[in-house]
């Protein structure tokens, strides 16, 4: 199905559309923010042909993680493979997680 992010099962298009949206939205590199009114740093980088997502966020207050590489099709579609963990935990962290706005905005 063109659109659909897979891992081990399908998502809807919907969802895969939000999913790049939110994923879309966090910066390169390092920010801290929130998730589930936890404290988390998360780190993203992108390859330089946007074929390859990695992100890795860490509880800052606690010992739970998220790690994924999210890798872009040459068709229409991609590939979501997280680390050990589900793609529905993935899908929840980048929808929900909540950056913080020191970090987000650039300051003068």
């Amino acid at each position: 199905m063109p659109g659909t992010m897979t891992a081990g099962g399908k998502t809807f298009p919907s969802i895969q559309a939000t999913f790049d949206d939110a994923l879309a939205k966090l910066p390169d590199g390092y920010v801290d923010g929130h998730f589930g009114n936890r404290p988390w740093g998360v780190t993203v980088k992108r390859s330089e042909d946007g074929k390859r997502t990695w992100l890795y966020g860490e509880e800052l207050s606690g010992t739970d993680i998220v790690s994924f590489n999210l890798y872009r099709l040459a068709g229409s579609g991609s590939i979501l493979k997280p680390c050990e963990m589900s793609s529905a935990k993935v899908v929840e962290f980048v929808l929900s997680f909540e950056p913080s706005r020191e970090k987000a905005a650039p300051r003068p």
